[in-house]
């Protein structure tokens, strides 16, 4: 059996039952054997881009290149910088009067008391002049500032003033919950613990990180650049799919190559997400107590190639199956033929299941035999769970018949194991052909560069194409709250240094990828000037241009323009992410906006100053009422 049979896909779940499913073993570590070798990290002391920042709009240049692969002549291309200081092309799409609107909503976005008592001058501005006046200077600052429009048909206007100058969408519909914290707590409680759980609590072999605590029930918590959702019920996983199915029909309508994004704690109960990612990583930490077996302990995890007879003795002798069990498990055409088992064939012991509860059995480190996660299931989460792989399976399949590239966002770490590999799963099947799924990498984790090393191969081996969203991430301040106080190590790089070389460490990673075959995609998700910059540079050194259409970037709408667009009208694919919805229903939306953009806007002056420059510049040239001409 090959070892695509021997996984076959997770989300091809119909509505009366999901047929044959087994499941790969989770990231592990290891470089890669087929991409070059010859890395250059990043090290520390890379310039923030809030505090400095030069380089754009296209100036090719003759130069002598390495081809784009490894075995043909040197070939003449052209090479593409940037100038991020050019403010005639970066705000060459926006009227006097939305420049002004950008420099009073970022100056305000520097005044401690106003960002940090937002929500409440919001509700007493609605008191004070109605809810017609109110909206009325909400779409004059903040939500004319980072949202489109309140539905499908107001934000096509936007939608095509930015692609006449370059730059596509990621829509987004903004709406959430104006939860309080102690509804948000009970919320996610019900959500996370199991019927067993609360009958028996305390009974069985749960690890503490991949157990809800209601101290960090409210996941909104420290985060203020992610939207959360919390699960009510099966009817409002229904309705958000349906928003997402709604988003991604136009992004179809509105570009031939469009991307919408999804998070699964939108689409069903976060209780199988728990219990799914600690048995991944319980798998893991079995299979690397069987390479200790074997003196392997301290090899990458990749060229930790376990003997195949050693294997089965030991697993004979832990009591996981008979002697013939085994020796089925591992026969097949590829798997374990070479007399080896490594990392990405560590898939064979989580056997067809017809129920997913069976899915979630656990190696007893003391006993060796495997356990059920927790001693019972009900009925309807059984369901439960089935139904989140069907939406799952819907919009992935929603997404091809529309021409729409789907990411899947990152969340905390306690989801992201489950989460990696449903999208795992979702690429294996419709990656085939090219890049439709991306999967989203936080690169402030300690294991950010295994994950996508990891993820890259498997693609490698298997023949889908690679695709991938890096991102600094979310969540900091909350996971290392929650780790420091649940007592579990810190997931999260040292210091923003660190991350930052992750960052580019990751992404140069990919970028050797594509260089290698062309199959692997990516898209850079940031504000960071320098990071920008240094894709430009790997870009440039490996012949890599911008119409093929393999790196993409991305920034959130309302912010860096001058980054996006001067890359939009030099041919790169760039897209914003476009919020849109009711102004009364997008205010944590924009609440969370005016956070980020407090710490972005304190740390340096640059946007606005370019804002004033450009600002001036119409002005001085007699250009009163500018206008956009498109």
């Amino acid at each position: 059996m090959s070892y695509t049979k021997l996984v076959p896909a997770l989300i091809r779940a119909n509505s009366e039952n999901i047929k044959r499913i087994r499941f790969s073993s989770c990231p592990g570590r290891f470089r890669s054997t087929v991409a070059s070798t010859q890395r250059t990290e990043v090290q520390g002391g890379e310039k923030d881009p809030r505090i400095d920042g030069d380089c754009t709009v296209t100036k090719p240049v003759q130069v002598d290149l390495i081809s784009q692969t490894k075995n043909a002549a040197d070939t003449h291309t052209l090479k593409i910088t940037i100038d991020f200081e050019n403010t005639l092309e970066a705000y060459k799409s926006k009227t006097n009067i939305e420049l002004l609107r950008s420099l009073l909503v970022f100056k305000l976005c520097t005044f401690d008391f106003l960002v940090d008592k937002n929500k409440e001058l919001m509700n007493l501005t609605k008191k004070v002049f109605g809810q017609r006046l109110f909206e009325k200077l909400m779409r004059m600052t903040f939500y004319g500032q980072f949202v489109a429009g309140e539905d499908h048909n107001t934000i096509k206007p936007l939608i095509r003033k930015n692609q006449a100058f370059g730059v596509g969408a990621v829509l987004d519909y903004s709406v959430e919950e104006d939860l309080t914290q102690e509804e948000a707590e009970k919320k996610e409680m019900d959500a996370c613990v199991s019927e067993a759980e609360k009958e028996s609590p305390g009974i069985g072999h749960r690890e503490k990180k991949y157990k809800a605590h209601r101290q960090f029930g409210d996941r909104r918590g420290g985060v203020i650049s992610a939207r959360t959702y919390f699960y009510a019920d099966e009817a409002k996983c229904d309705s958000q799919m349906e928003t997402f199915l709604n988003c991604i029909k136009a992004s179809g309508g509105s570009s031939v190559d469009g991307f919408s994004a999804i998070k699964m704690t939108a689409l069903g109960r976060p209780q199988f997400l728990l219990q799914f990612s600690e048995v991944l990583v319980k798998w893991r930490q079995f299979f690397n107590l069987l390479a200790a077996h074997q003196g392997k302990s301290d090899m990458a995890a990749l060229e930790q190639k376990l003997d195949l007879e050693q294997l089965k003795d030991s697993l004979t002798k832990l009591g996981v199956g008979d002697k013939d069990d085994i020796e089925n498990w591992f026969t097949g055409e590829k798997l374990g033929s070479s007399g080896t088992i490594d990392l990405l064939d560590w898939n064979s012991l989580i056997n067809d299941r017809t129920n997913i509860s069976n899915l979630l059995m656990i190696p007893n480190f003391e006993t060796g035999k495997l356990e059920p996660l927790l001693n019972k299931f009900t009925t309807e989460e059984e369901k439960q769970m089935k139904r989140l792989l069907q939406r799952v399976d819907v919009l992935a399949k929603y997404a091809v018949e529309n021409g729409v590239r789907l990411m899947v966002d990152a969340e905390q770490t306690y989801f992201q194991p489950a989460i990696t590999r449903l999208t795992l799963e979702m690429q294996r099947i419709f990656n085939r052909d090219k890049p439709i799924i991306f999967n989203t990498f936080q690169c402030y984790l300690k294991e950010a560069y295994d994950n996508v090393s990891v993820d890259v191969e498997l693609s490698r081996r298997e023949g889908w194409f690679f695709g991938a969203k890096l991102v600094r991430g979310a969540y900091m301040y909350q996971e290392r709250s929650r780790a420091q106080e649940i007592g579990y190590e810190d997931p999260i790089n040292p210091d923003y240094e660190a991350t930052n070389r992750m960052y580019h460490k990751c992404l140069e990673y990919v970028l050797e990828e594509i260089d290698h075959n062309r199959r692997a995609n990516v898209m850079v998700a940031s504000h960071n000037e320098e990071t920008v910059k240094f894709t430009l540079d790997k870009m440039n050194e490996i012949g890599l241009s911008p119409t093929e259409n393999k790196v993409y970037f991305g920034q959130l709408l309302g912010m860096c323009d001058q980054i996006s667009f001067p890359l939009g009208q030099a041919g790169f694919p760039v897209y914003k992410y476009v919020p849109y919805g009711p102004v009364n229903e997008v205010i944590p939306y924009l609440s969370r906006r005016a956070q980020e953009n407090r710490g972005f806007m304190k740390g340096s002056q640059r946007e606005r100053s370019l804002l004033w420059r450009e600002l001036k510049r119409r002005l001085a040239g007699g250009q009163v009422f500018y206008r956009p001409v498109y």
